[in-house]
């Protein structure tokens, strides 16, 4: 039987990442937040002060979506929105000292936990991997005829 790329490829790779969403997910739970908004609380560490509408873009979330889980992270106490005084309709986002805790906690024991899913992989794999990840994603974002 001759598998079509797309069975071969697409249907890899978006099995590949739902078992990854599942992973996370269910290593998260311990933490009580989601992938998404470990997602936002890692990008705000590594951006205090950000705008909002900037984090949507670096996390990769549309703007409704982000507004959610930054709902949920404030209520939490992980981060806070202070309003940019030259645009009020702007807001900067900073984390909390809570924010950070958990920022550390979770990305040590997620490191211990990708060292053992990347297990027998070799470096040179990971890179050339990383770099066929990325071409495919900059062919899919180019794909004009959407």
């Amino acid at each position: 039987m001759n598998l079509s790329t797309e069975e071969m490829y697409g249907y890899s790779i978006t099995k590949t990442s739902r078992a990854l969403l599942r992973f996370l997910s269910g290593h998260l739970k311990r933490y009580s937040i989601t992938p998404e908004q470990w997602t936002v609380l890692k990008r705000v560490y590594e951006n205090d002060g950000i705008k909002q509408k900037e984090l949507a873009s670096i996390a990769d979330k549309d703007p409704a979506t982000l507004a959610k889980i930054l709902d949920l992270l404030e209520r939490g106490e992980f981060v806070i929105r202070k309003t940019n005084h030259t645009d009020r309709r702007s807001y900067f986002i900073f984390i909390t000292e809570k924010g950070t805790n958990l920022r550390n906690e979770v990305y040590v024991h997620l490191e211990h936990l990708f060292g053992q899913v990347l297990e027998g992989i070799s470096d040179e794999e990971l890179t050339i991997f990383t770099k066929v990840l990325q071409q495919i994603e900059k062919n899919a974002i180019n794909d004009t005829d959407i």
